[in-house]
């Protein structure tokens, strides 16, 4: 009998549950006691300076963007092997995405940035794909360098302090990833996180920004300009007049409406106290477990998980099949789906899809990218795996594949002219 294994479905237990009803009994729900307590929380675990909790990835990127002062005739260089928010965000600034290619461990291609940087580049966002870190230190040193530099032009107060090009590191993927002996978060001016249904840690919709701005910016001035970005640029919040500071307030500037709400902190909250001790070490064993069972098989290319300087945070298991096509790889997807198994590629590079294609990005100038894509197939990988359920992924991917290539070996063997 065929077993039932979801893609990633929410982890969710007692204290998941309990955290929130004490947030239903506590009449709270929007803003106020939880969302300051996972703000903490991930400041603890990220040791950035500062955490400001917003309702999506999506709307605390756009929030950045806008902070920074981006706009139309603005260019913001991003991957074309992400997903569309990454570029999406740029749009809703009315600036521009300028999409490049990635390399073979997925991330963005340092020497591509450094060919696409121009006078208008105001932000590069980083995607650590799967959860393995960006090379920031490359990165980093990129923006720096002199001649680079010497190129940027700045046109608000926010770019006139930095003075250079702004570092964002989408890392919708990689809350507890690490780089250099530290969280992979500190290694940007600006991380974002997503709290989504699918993520390690979710609070059903939400995300995260954290700050690691350079000494010339005040980061608790910052995170208090932010926090009221977050409610309409209003100078007093909900939870703050019910506490007594009373109910006249000030609108300061034309802000966003994306406050994360208590009710939705309140699983994140949970899960986030266990995320190193429990969760996150049950997410690594399952990786592990995946490599050493299919490295033995000459057909499997697997994902970076860790090296001298960088440990993913097993967000993803971003299995990829050697000398296949797109339709193959669907095929074998088909036949895995079929044992029970649900499985998922990441991702569509953004050139593929209709409106991207509509503004004039074209899948043949990002080759690795549809590379990496054609042969993609995401694993499910999540702590409530038991021991048999990952024995049983492994064996309907290895008979999928195999299925498979036995076709394409049988298929090029009839296709054989001889000659006698």
């Amino acid at each position: 009998m065929n077993m039932i294994i979801p893609f990633s479905p929410p982890f969710i237990d007692d204290e998941v549950v309990e955290e929130v009803l004490h947030t239903l009994y506590s009449k709270w729900i929007t803003t106020g006691p939880k969302v300051a307590a996972l703000e903490q929380e991930i400041v603890k675990l990220t040791s950035c300076a500062s955490a400001i909790c917003v309702n999506s990835w999506t709307s605390g990127a756009i929030l950045m963007l806008k902070w920074f002062g981006i706009k139309e005739g603005d260019e913001v260089i991003v991957p074309a092997y992400t997903y569309s928010a990454t570029a999406l965000c740029v749009l809703h600034c009315g600036a521009t995405p300028v999409m490049i290619d990635v390399d073979e461990d997925f991330c963005i291609s340092v020497e591509a940035i450094r060919k696409a940087i121009t006078s208008k580049t105001k932000a590069i966002i980083a995607v650590d794909i799967a959860g393995w870190p960006c090379d920031y230190d490359a990165l980093n040193a990129l923006i720096n360098e002199p001649e680079i530099a010497a190129l940027f032009n700045a046109t608000s107060v926010k770019q006139g302090l930095l003075n250079r090009i702004l570092m964002i590191s989408d890392a919708a993927h990689s809350l507890g990833s690490r780089y250099g002996g530290e969280a992979a978060a500190k290694r940007s001016d600006v991380t974002i996180f997503s709290f989504h249904a699918v993520k390690n840690i979710t609070t059903a919709e939400g995300g995260c920004i954290c700050l690691n701005l350079p000494e010339q910016f005040d980061i608790t001035a910052e995170s208090r300009y932010l926090k009221m970005y977050t409610l309409n640029g209003q100078t007093k919040d909900a939870f703050s007049k019910a506490q007594g500071s009373g109910w006249r307030y000030d609108i300061l500037f034309q802000g966003l409406k994306i406050n994360m709400p208590d009710i939705c902190a309140a699983v994140g909250l949970a899960q986030i106290r266990k995320y190193e001790t429990e969760l996150l070490p049950l997410r690594k064993q399952i990786a592990l477990l995946y490599s050493e069972r299919f490295k033995q098989h000459d057909w499997a290319i697997l994902p970076p998980l860790m090296d001298e300087k960088r440990e993913s945070s097993y967000h993803l298991y971003p299995l990829r099949i050697k000398n296949i096509t797109e339709a193959q790889r669907d095929l074998i997807i088909d036949d895995i789906v079929i044992t029970g198994v649900s499985v998922n590629v990441h991702f569509i590079p953004m050139p593929m899809l209709t409106y991207f294609k509509s503004l004039g990005y074209q899948m043949k100038d990002y080759p690795i990218a549809y590379h990496q894509y054609a042969c993609e197939i995401s694993l499910p990988i999540y702590p409530q795996l038991t021991a048999e359920e990952i024995a049983y992924v492994i064996s309907s991917v290895i008979s999928a594949v195999e299925k498979q290539l036995d076709v394409v070996t049988e298929s090029s063997t009839s296709n054989t002219v001889v000659n006698v």
